[in-house]
């Protein structure tokens, strides 16, 4: 949810074009939500971008705090055997394309 002050200073203008379409499920999610295009376009365009974000920073991650029966279930996962996979064995015993033939 955008903030008075963010409210209050649109100055920047963002142009994007759309199908007709595109365009008309736009108005009509704006209005079920009684809003403007503009607004409606804005706001879940800018949650839609904060995810992407939060989700990165979570990927770039490299030190994960766990509890002591996540750290043992963790420890499980990867003592356990590993399932076979068909398309595995297949892809690994055909020829590639640079194999000599």
């Amino acid at each position: 949810m955008e903030s008075r002050s963010e409210s209050s200073q649109k100055a920047v203008r963002i142009n994007i074009r759309a199908s007709e379409r595109q365009k008309s499920v736009l108005r009509r999610a704006a209005k079920l939500r009684r809003t403007t295009m503009s607004d409606f376009v804005l706001e879940n365009a800018v949650k839609a971008a904060e995810d992407v974000i939060a989700q990165q920073k979570l990927a770039d991650r490299t030190h994960f705090a766990l509890t002591k029966p996540q750290w043992e279930a963790f420890c499980a996962a990867l003592d356990a055997p590993s399932r076979p996979k068909d398309a595995l064995k297949r892809l690994m015993t055909e020829r590639g394309m640079f194999d000599a033939r």
